[in-house]
């Protein structure tokens, strides 16, 4: 089972970036998706998910900035972000059950 993250890099305070994820021996098309985060020095939260019928949630502070959505036939889920904070700077994971990609560095900087 593998999962990488891209899309990662810098940008400005208002930018944004679309991260993906792309699966492969995992059966992507039956799994929920979720997108973590993880800042220097803090614990790693949810930041969206999204289930095999296409429900999406997410948490409040990026809520109506960022879109988390799927492409079953890719076997990749994606986040676009956008109005990018200084505070989403973080690490960016997706996962589903007990897999975790390696992560994408997201930097919100002038």
């Amino acid at each position: 089972v593998q999962f990488v993250e891209s899309g990662g890099g810098l940008v400005q305070p208002g930018g944004s970036l679309r991260l993906s994820c792309t699966t492969s021996g995992f059966s992507f098309s039956r799994s929920s998706m979720r997108w973590f985060r993880q800042a220097p020095g803090k614990e790693r939260g949810l930041v969206a998910s999204i289930s095999t019928f296409g429900v999406t949630y997410y948490v409040g502070a990026v809520r109506g900035r960022f879109t988390i959505s799927r492409d079953n036939a890719k076997n990749t889920v994606y986040l676009q972000m956008n109005t990018l904070k200084p505070e989403d700077t973080a690490v960016y994971y997706c996962s589903s059950d007990q897999y975790w990609g390696q992560g994408t560095q997201v930097t919100v900087s002038s």
